[in-house]
């Protein structure tokens, strides 16, 4: 959903609420836990946080608090929404006087302990998203080195003929997006 200028928080609300009950705009529900399928686009990012438990605690707090959408030009719709499967979120962008609101559902969560401990979740695109596809968010721990990572994993298809045009810009779009988060999430893990 382009538009021309930001829409007020009652249009947002009304659009996550239009955009919860559908199904999502993509086939393969679920498949950024393992490895991605050939006919998406995969971005995957990757970042040190540090070491130990301190900067852990704080990388899944701050996931917990949307943080790595803590970045000029995006905003979540809204950072109070619970991490749940199910939740529905908007991700509004807006850029030289164009603004585009996307909707997201949260797939999957992860939570798991061992030798690797994996915290995060991910979320698929809904009919309104200018793409179609699924983002993973991960905070991991690996106790072996005790180094901390956020993870960042997306695939993604253009949703239209207009988008698959523009794929150049996407491609910017989605390459900012990935920096500015790690740099986020690098920034709520130091403290």
């Amino acid at each position: 959903m382009f538009r021309r200028r930001r829409p007020n928080d009652d249009e947002i609300r009304a659009f996550i609420a239009d955009q919860a009950p559908r199904p999502f705009s993509y086939a393969d529900v679920g498949a950024t836990r393992g490895a991605p399928p050939a006919a998406y686009t995969c971005d995957h990012n990757r970042v040190v946080l540090g070491n130990g438990r301190a900067p852990f605690e704080r990388a899944v707090a701050a996931l917990q608090r949307w943080e790595m959408f803590a970045l000029r030009g995006v905003e979540l719709c809204w950072p109070t929404a619970p991490i749940a499967v199910g939740t529905t979120v908007a991700i509004l962008a807006g850029d030289r006087g164009l603004w585009s609101l996307n909707a997201c559902r949260i797939v999957y969560l992860l939570d798991e302990t061992g030798p690797l401990i994996r915290k995060g979740f991910a979320y698929g695109t809904l009919p309104e998203h200018g793409v179609r596809g699924e983002e993973r968010f991960l905070i991991e721990w690996d106790q072996a080195t005790d180094q901390v990572s956020y993870d960042l994993l997306a695939i993604s298809q253009p949703s239209s003929l207009l988008i698959a045009l523009a794929r150049p810009l996407l491609r910017r779009v989605q390459k900012r997006f990935a920096r500015q988060s790690l740099a986020a999430m690098r920034r709520a893990a130091s403290g």
